[in-house]
């Protein structure tokens, strides 16, 4: 089988060993050369890049490349994993796809309705006309999707491989629906950069619908991170400043407005470490201590590694009373030790029980 798998990427990033696995610049029109294969030659709609996000790479494939038996997509730091955890080999891909259909990422189960998360999150409006469009240009489609978007689950990433003629079939029918969308609603609104890419979004939960209305035989895989994304990143040195500068209420400011800029940030697939909610955590805690006290941790600990440690060892104890059922006994030596050694209050104490209570339920 001849198999190409794309990275989709806006940044240089390290490509893997595997010839297999292809770097493609998406949003290339316009922006400086990476020294990748750019979505801006051929046919392309690579200048609609801020509204698509990396659906003008797929567009790209399926526009230009002919010669490919079968052809996948991926991220610069995300991988389709198989069951060792491993990015596939074109040998295990050959012997799946012998099998099924289709190979992508684990459905997302949601806490509530797709419709009403995408709801909280983006332009609603968006949503409702492609749902509409659906309705008008595809009306054996509209059912499934009116069923799923009601319903708690999702593909994300835009990562799958399949036969490049089902890849083409698929291209046609998203491609279409959002050339109609485009029609119907206005882009160019003043929503940031992040919210901007609603048709990038959209598409991820309409790969679900038309995998359900064609019947596909779907393997689904986990999804491997490489890194953390640029943002993420920097939210966190940002965060170290304002905690060495003992500035909490500059850390809280700050931490809210990055976080309504780019929800995703808070995403596990964004936030592999876990480390953004620990700072939530720290920003709750010294706030809450210094109305309490008048002071915080943050003055006798400052440096941003040493809290994300103290405070993760505290949740870690903390989970560990509770599932031990000691929670009303005397704490144990190691947990006091603990608190007196890390300057651990009350305060710090009761939101980390707050925090494993809201986890647990």
């Amino acid at each position: 089988m001849n198999i190409k798998i794309y990275a989709m990427t806006h940044k240089a990033f390290e490509v893997p060993d595997d010839p297999m696995y292809q770097p493609l610049h998406v949003g290339r029109e316009g922006k400086a050369d990476l020294g990748y294969p750019g979505d801006n030659t051929g046919e392309n709609i690579s200048h609609l890049n801020c509204y698509y996000s990396e659906l003008t790479g797929l567009y790209w494939l399926w526009k230009n490349c002919k010669d490919l038996d079968y052809v996948g997509t991926c991220h610069y730091r995300r991988f389709l994993l198989n069951r060792h955890d491993l990015m596939f080999t074109k040998a295990e891909l050959e012997n799946l796809l012998q099998e099924y259909d289709l190979i992508t990422t684990k459905r997302v189960i949601l806490n509530n309705s797709y419709h009403y998360g995408f709801s909280a999150n983006h332009n609603i409006h968006a949503l409702d006309t492609a749902g509409e469009v659906i309705r008008d240009l595809y009306p054996d489609y509209y059912d499934a999707y009116i069923t799923l978007v009601h319903q708690n689950e999702t593909y994300f990433g835009n990562m799958f491989v399949t036969s490049k003629a089902l890849f083409d079939e698929y291209c046609e029918w998203l491609f279409t629906i959002f050339a109609e969308v485009e029609k119907r609603i206005d882009l160019d609104t003043d929503e940031d950069a992040y919210h901007k890419r609603v048709l990038g979004f959209i598409s991820e939960f309409l790969l679900l619908v038309w995998v359900r209305v064609k019947g596909l035989k779907v393997y689904e895989c986990k999804v491997g991170m490489t890194g953390e994304k640029a943002e993420t990143r920097e939210l966190k040195e940002t965060l170290a400043e304002y905690f060495r500068k003992k500035d909490i209420e500059g850390a809280k400011e700050y931490f809210l407005k990055r976080k309504a800029e780019r929800p995703d940030v808070m995403m596990e697939a964004s936030d592999v470490s876990g480390e953004l909610r620990i700072c939530m955590q720290i920003i709750a805690t010294a706030g809450m201590e210094m109305e309490a006290y008048g002071h915080s941790i943050l003055d006798k600990v400052s440096e941003y590694r040493e809290l994300v440690e103290i405070f993760t060892r505290l949740n870690q104890l903390i989970t560990r009373q509770k599932q031990s059922q000691c929670e009303n006994a005397q704490r144990d030596e190691q947990m006091q030790n603990f608190i007196e050694k890390n300057h651990i209050s009350d305060v710090a104490l009761k939101v980390a029980e707050k925090i494993y209570e809201s986890v647990r339920t």
